[in-house]
């Protein structure tokens, strides 16, 4: 007789191999027809509200493994916010101005950005836009994220413009909105103004230069019996280009500066730096005359070096001694600090370069030259002059265009800003008192970002963006922004797009009665210069949070990385308190970068790149969204092939634990067939113990967003306490025990709740996984036709049992401890699997009165075929394993009888009952009872 067909062995139809590559589109699909995410939007309505306002990706190629990481954990936190009950919608944005897609227009076009129609290179770029935006949504939907795809938030639509141009309107009203000549990033490549957030700093070769400044007035400051002859200011730069701007030496007025004499020549330097500055330059000897400190010498005045300028000593809290000879070159048209002391010494702003990096005519013989191409016609002038000092070369940090990468040069043009210091206070207060960060020192990080910061240039050169929607009277040249031409930009923007800009007069968006404020004139121009982008985004709280009817304001939570303190994160939190005074957000979390196996960051020319495309194709979504949980991604997270294959063996792990409580469920009436919990065995009724400490475990991981803690508890329970032990325990019972038996129906209940609650537990992270097993899974009364409608968990603190905990810690210690006896004897061939063995233990104390409460289950704990227990531990045989830290020792002997073709389980009854003789007695009976 074939007695496996009297066993009840797992069904297979749940797969025997994952294959998330081709069954994970299948789910998506199954999704879309059956409107799962509409249903779940219905079934929340009138919840309370949990809203995670999407932080828009720029529409600019095919998303990267940074981009899915961003997009999966917000998939977590959206979909764990539904399970929990909340009103959870998820609304994505994208991100669509700025310099990137121009770019691609007019590669694409093939023309001089300058000879394009603005309207025509607008239309390139808005396809451009929308063509990258449909590769990445289909992206985002292939990592199983949920959400509103068919009705994004996109920056450029009109419904968006027009309320972008709303708040624009109301800083201006409140006087936050000016413009005014500053030295700003430019970048000559990009032809425009770049703000803080745009910057990215990368190591750059320079040169470095000391320079000799001619003294013409000494105001009485030199030592006594030295001329003013072969006297210099010694400055040190790593910017030739910018001599031709020089309009001042400064030096700190605390710091000390020396008169020292080196040769016939005598240099002011800082006294700390002669040293360096000698070396350096292989001056050889020198001789101090006299020092005094930097306040000292102001107004004195020295020439420029070869123009016939002035350059006057001025006082600057900005000079350090970090570098250089604590005289510093002063630029106003080329740099920030500089500028500020230039205005407060009324110093000339000299900005001898055009938009393209070209100097002008205003930089006498260097008219023409690339700003790059003249460090070295500037360094031979001065050389001729026998003004150059010393030269060589430094590698340092430089700023740089975050969109070109090409190092960025400082120019003094008129650009709208945002005036910072208007609710700077306010803004600081609000990070300090009203906003989660997560991590903590997120908050540190704006707060320092905010307090530091200078006021934001928000106009840009270009023509792919919302314009600054301001006018100018062709009569006084005077601006004008008011409540009347924002409401009529505004509304022609909702009808028409921000292309009415380019595509009307100004005469055709003002009213036809619209007169100049300032002189009754009614001809006007407009400004010509667009928002910077980070406007655009900064200002989606408002256009997205207040106009969409599913969300609200402010959100729950901005989650990005951690660049976005001075990008997104930043901008959003200026203009919400700038206009509504306080923040669009009441929690926000951020995350790492992702980076190789080793820490390094990922690069196309190192070749250590890992496209999250190649990842699902190879492994499946699942996978990928498996690494993003496992990782503590407040942190760098690292990913490489190694790294995914054992996540790969940990979702496998995962798997098997769900396929073989679905295949031991076959048979399974969630209605019908669940016994009460007080007819399970001691043995479930600890795992279901310990299912409800993991349930409170992982939902206090989701809650404080500690999702690696979360996978490792849930990795360790199915692969450690359910596969390891409590589901190999139960294989006896489930496999050889009569089909609606007590004690198989007992096994079946637990494991029902133990997948029920599992399955719901890790559908935000095993998206796929957790939907195709919630199919597969018993049908009970009232379950909803996804996992993703279905409801957390409940506590159960019934379930939970400090006795027993107690008692069932003392049992798996010792069990463990005979596990090693075990396989001691396998290794030695004493036995060869488990139910080869017969156990003899010998105890005392505690592990005697342990051992005695379960003696009857003894057999089945340690899936062995026999166990005798003796309170006689000084006779254990000399070869028997000793137990650490226990007074209990283990022998092992091959196992006495015959081995039952059913259970496997050697036994002397088998051979003892005449209808079934391969059988033992257990078997024989229930077969017969079958």
């Amino acid at each position: 007789m074939d007695y496996s067909k009297t066993l009840n062995l797992p069904q297979t139809d749940f797969p025997m191999r994952a294959n998330l590559p081709e069954r994970e589109p299948e789910m998506l699909e199954y999704w879309r027809k059956e409107q799962i995410y509409e249903k779940k939007v219905t079934q929340s309505k009138g919840k309370t509200k949990f809203i995670l306002h999407d932080g828009p990706p720029y529409a600019n190629g095919n998303i990267h493994i940074g981009t899915a990481l961003n997009k999966i954990l917000k998939d977590i936190i959206v979909k764990y916010r539904s399970l929990r009950g909340f009103d959870a919608p998820y609304v994505p944005g994208w991100d669509t101005h700025g310099l990137p897609i121009e770019h691609a227009a007019i590669k694409i076009l093939g023309l001089n950005r300058h000879e394009l129609d603005p309207l025509e290179l607008r239309r390139e770029c808005k396809q451009y836009a929308f063509k990258c935006l449909d590769l990445q949504r289909e992206d985002f939907k292939r990592l199983g994220v949920a959400g509103d795809w068919e009705n994004p938030y996109v920056t450029l639509y009109p419904e968006y413009e027009a309320k972008q141009i709303e708040v624009f309107g109301e800083m201006a009203k409140k006087g936050h909105i000016y413009k005014g000549l500053k030295s700003v990033y430019w970048c000559i490549s990009c032809e425009t103004a770049l703000a803080e957030a745009e910057i990215e700093y990368a190591e750059k070769k320079s040169h470095s230069i000391y320079v000799k400044f001619p003294l013409i007035d000494d105001k009485g400051n030199l030592p006594v019996g030295v001329s003013s002859e072969q006297v210099y200011a010694v400055i040190w730069t790593t910017t030739p280009w910018t001599i031709p701007a020089n309009v001042a030496v400064c030096v700190h007025p605390e710091i000390e500066y020396a008169w020292v004499q080196i040769g016939d020549e005598i240099y002011l330097l800082a006294s700390d730096l002669i040293e360096t500055v000698v070396k350096s330059n292989n001056l050889g000897e020198y001789t101090v005359l006299s020092t005094m400190k930097g306040a000292a010498i102001e107004g004195m005045v020295f020439s420029h070096p070869f123009f016939d300028r002035e350059a006057p000593i001025i006082l600057g809290e900005h000079v350090t001694l970090e570098a250089g000879t604590g005289c510093v070159h002063t630029a106003p048209g080329h740099g920030q600090e500089d500028f500020e002391v230039g205005m407060k010494y009324e110093l000339p702003v000299i900005n001898p370069v055009d938009p393209a990096g070209k100097f002008t005519a205003e930089a006498g013989q260097f008219e023409g030259l690339l700003v790059n191409d003249a460090n070295v016609p500037v360094i031979k002038e001065l050389a001729a002059r026998s003004l150059l000092l010393g030269k060589s070369s430094i590698k340092h940090q430089y700023a740089h265009c975050w969109r070109c990468k090409n190092p960025i040069i400082y120019r003094a043009t008129e650009q709208w800003f945002a005036s910072i210091d208007g609710f700077r206070a306010e803004t600081l207060k609000t990070i300090e008192n009203d906003v989660q960060w997560i991590p903590a020192w997120g908050e540190d990080r704006i707060r320092n970002m905010v307090a530091d910061r200078n006021d934001w240039c928000i106009s840009r050169q270009r023509v792919w963006g919302v314009p600054i929607p301001i006018f100018y009277c062709t009569k006084c040249n005077e601006h004008i922004i008011n409540d009347t031409t924002i409401d009529a930009v505004k509304e022609i923007f909702r009808k028409e797009g921000s292309d009415a800009w380019w595509a009307r007069t100004a005469k055709k968006i003002l009213p036809d009665d619209f007169a100049c404020p300032h002189c009754g004139h009614n001809e006007f121009r407009k400004e010509t210069d667009i928002m910077d982008v980070w406007f655009d985004s900064g200002s989606s709280h408002a256009a997205v949070l207040e106009q969409r009817e599913e969300l609200q304001w402010p959100a729950d939570l901005y989650l990005e990385g951690s660049d976005q303190h001075r990008g997104w994160f930043q901008s959003s939190l200026l203009t919400s308190v700038a206009t509504r005074g306080a923040a669009p957000y009441k929690g926000v979390l951020t995350h790492g970068f992702v980076v190789d196996g080793e820490g390094r960051k990922m690069s196309k020319s190192v070749g250590n790149t890992i496209y999250p495309q190649e990842v699902i194709k190879q492994y499946g979504a699942d996978i990928l969204r498996l690494w993003v949980a496992s990782a503590d991604y407040k942190a760098d997270i690292r990913i490489s092939n190694p790294i995914l294959k054992q996540l790969a063996e940990v979702y496998r792990k995962i798997r098997n634990t769900f396929r073989y409580i679905l295949g031991n469920l076959q048979d399974f009436n969630p209605d019908t067939d669940k016994v009460n919990y007080n007819q399970l065995m001691e043995i479930d009724r600890w795992a279901l113990m310990r299912l409800e400490q993991v349930r409170d475990k992982v939902t206090e991981a989701y809650e404080e967003y500690e999702f690696h803690l979360l996978y490792h508890t849930v990795h360790n329970f199915c692969a450690v306490e359910l596969s390891a032990f409590y589901l190999d325990i139960l294989k006896d019972r489930v496999y050889t025990a009569l089909p609606g038996s007590i004690e198989r129906r007992a096994a079946q209940t637990a494991m029902y709740e133990i997948l029920n609650t599992l399955v719901v537990m890790v559908a935000p992270v095993l998206t796929f996984t957790s939907e195709e097993v919630w199919q597969y899974m018993p049908k009970q009364q009232g379950r909803p036709e996804s996992v993703q409608l279905a409801s957390w968990p409940t506590a159960r603190p019934e379930y939970l049992d400090a006795a027993l905990e107690t008692k069932w810690d003392k049992i798996l210690a010792m069990r463990s401890e005979i596990t090693k006896a075990l396989e001691t004897a396998r290794r030695n061939k004493v036995i060869g699997h488990s139910l080869d063995a017969a156990v003899s233990l010998y105890a005392a104390g505690e592990e005697l009165t342990a051992l005695s409460a379960i003696k009857d289950d003894l057999a089945t704990l340690l899936i062995v075929s026999d166990v005798t227990l003796s309170d006689q531990l000084d006779q254990a045989p000399g070869e028997a394993y000793r137990a650490e830290n226990m007074q209990m020792a283990v022998a092992i002997a091959p196992a006495q009888g015959g081995k039952c073709e059913r259970c496997w389980i050697y036994s002397p009854t088998v051979d003892q009952d005449n209808e079934h003789p391969a059988l033992c007695q257990r078997c024989a009976t229930v077969v017969k009872n079958m």
